[in-house]
């Protein structure tokens, strides 16, 4: 095993035992060093890793923010790795985005009628009713969906819905310009929004499903994806 690797390990099993949790700090990175029969080198090389990972936060100088804090992000390690894959195109973007629709169906399913993300939820589509830029828009309906997926209550289905929207987002922007007519497309989808809200709100589950897997879908079908699903 590698020395960072042999950091990395201990940090885990401090996480796993609760030695350490969600907004402790680290040793000192000489007194990790020392404790662990390393070098300096190797420890800073398995905070950078764990910085990537949305595990840490490193912060330097004195005072509050110095130090490694443990934070949990793990949106960002996810949505990081997916957009490398697809860049790539390992990863099919039509695959992708129909993973989110599954995802999605079972958390509108699943959301909870008085859970309070709705409420956020609905202030979003108020926003979209504004008449915002497409650029906007796309930014209001990623938090929308994202609301419908923290009203679930799943916290890993949570992070993955935030991480497959941050690997496709900009690829979904860049198809509204295969779009024939993107006005008529956004009236469409606040419509669309609307009916899932309710559905979920009326505590019907699976309409609110069929509702969003159809939303999903259509939008990728007008923008030229073919059969993939996938969409706002």
């Amino acid at each position: 095993m590698r020395t960072h690797q042999l950091v990395l390990r201990w940090i885990e099993d401090q996480l796993s035992e609760g030695t350490l949790a969600v907004g402790g700090r680290l040793p000192a990175e000489r007194s990790l060093a020392e404790q662990l029969a390393v070098s300096r080198t190797s420890v800073r090389e398995a905070i950078r890793i764990l910085e990537a990972m949305g595990i840490v936060r490193a912060g330097v100088g004195s005072g509050p923010d110095a130090g490694t804090v443990v934070i949990s992000d793990p949106t960002a390690a996810l949505g990081s790795a997916l957009r490398l894959h697809v860049a790539t195109q390992h990863l099919p973007v039509a695959d992708i985005v129909e993973t989110r629709v599954l995802l999605e169906s079972w958390a509108a399913a699943r959301a909870k009628p008085d859970a309070p993300e709705l409420a956020r939820a609905a202030e979003l589509l108020d926003d979209m009713d504004t008449d915002p830029g497409t650029d906007d828009f796309l930014a209001l309906d990623v938090q929308f969906h994202l609301a419908l997926a923290d009203a679930a209550g799943n916290a890993v289905v949570s992070a993955m819905m935030g991480s497959l929207r941050e690997a496709i987002q900009g690829y979904a922007g860049k198809m509204t310009a295969n779009l024939p007519d993107w006005d008529a497309t956004a009236a469409r989808l606040r419509s669309e929004h609307r009916e899932i809200l309710d559905a979920i709100r009326n505590d019907d589950g699976g309409r609110a499903a069929r509702l969003i897997a159809a939303h999903i879908e259509g939008y990728y079908r007008e923008a030229g994806l073919g059969h993939a699903s996938g969409g706002p």
